[in-house]
C-alpha cells in the first residue's frame, strides 16, 4: 500500500498543472487579494473583519474542489480506459488500493496546500489560524472525502476519461459558485448561501470553525451522508475494465 501512495504521489508531482492549482493557487490568490488595500481594511458588512478574512474559508473549497473533482476523476478514468486497472485486477494486489491510495493522495496534498495557506495569511496578512482547529480539521476531512466521493461516482459512471473530466467539470463549477470562490458569498443571495451551507465541501462549516463558532452538526451530518451514499454507489456502479 506505501508503495502504491508512493508512487501515486511521485505521478500527482509530475503534473506540475495540477499542483500549481490545487496546491499553490490558493495561497497566490490570497496574495493577489491581500495586494488590493480596500480588501484589507476592516469593514462593518464583514463583522469588523476584512475581506481576506471572511475569504479563506472560500480559499480552502478551492483546494479541494481540485483535488476531488478535476483530478480523481480524470485520473481513476484515464487508468481504467489504458488498461491499468484490469492489469491490477491480475495480481494479487486488488484495484481497490489504487483507488484508496488516491484520496490519500488528495488528502496529502489538500493538507499541504491549507498549512501553506495558513502560514502565508498568517505571517503576510496576520490572519487569524481556525480558532476551533479540531472542529475546522473535522471538517476538512469530511469536506475532502465528500468531494472524493463524487468524484470517484463520476468515474464510475463515465464512459472514458473524456467524459469524466466534462461531467467532473460541470460539479466543479457548481462546488465553487456555491462555496463563494467565483463571486463571495456575501454578494449571493440568502437562499443561495443556505443551499451551499450544506453542500460539499462545507462552506459554512469550514467559515464557522475558522471564524470562532463551532460548526451546525447538521452541515457536518450532509458531508457524511454525502460521503457514504456516493462512496456506496460507486463502489456498487464502478468497472474496473
Amino acid at each position: 500500500m506505501l508503495k502504491i501512495v508512493n508512487t501515486e504521489w511521485k505521478l500527482f508531482l509530475r503534473e506540475s498543472s495540477m499542483v500549481v492549482f490545487a496546491v499553490l493557487f490558493p495561497t497566490i490568490l490570497l496574495l493577489v487579494l491581500g495586494a488590493i488595500p480596500a480588501l484589507r481594511t476592516p469593514d462593518p458588512y464583514f463583522g469588523d473583519q476584512r475581506f481576506i478574512d471572511a475569504f479563506m474559508s472560500s480559499l480552502v473549497v478551492t483546494t479541494l474542489a481540485f483535488l476531488g473533482l478535476n483530478k480523481l476523476p480524470a485520473t481513476v478514468a484515464t487508468y481504467r480506459e489504458k488498461g491499468v486497472l484490469r492489469r491490477f485486477s491480475t495480481t494479487p494486489v486488488h484495484p481497490a488500493r489504487l483507488l484508496v491510495a488516491q484520496v490519500l493522495v488528495n488528502l496529502i496534498a489538500g493538507v499541504i496546500s491549507v498549512v501553506l495557506l495558513m502560514a502565508v495569511s498568517r505571517v503576510v496578512f496576520d490572519i487569524d489560524l481556525p480558532h476551533h482547529p479540531l472542529w475546522f480539521l473535522v471538517t476538512f476531512l469530511l469536506g475532502m472525502l465528500s468531494l472524493s466521493a463524487i468524484g470517484l461516482l463520476v468515474a464510475a459512471w463515465a464512459p472514458n476519461a473524456r467524459s469524466a473530466g466534462g461531467w467532473a467539470t460541470v460539479v466543479f463549477m457548481l462546488v465553487m459558485f456555491f462555496g463563494g470562490v467565483y463571486l463571495p458569498r456575501f454578494l449571493l443571495p440568502d437562499f443561495l448561501n443556505a443551499i451551499g451551507a450544506y453542500l460539499p465541501p462545507g462552506v459554512e462549516a469550514l467559515q464557522q470553525s475558522w471564524l470562532g463558532v463551532a460548526p451546525d452538526p447538521v452541515h457536518l451530518g450532509v458531508l457524511a451522508l454525502v460521503t457514504v451514499a456516493a462512496g456506496t454507489v460507486a463502489a456498487k456502479s464502478f468497472r474496473w475494465e
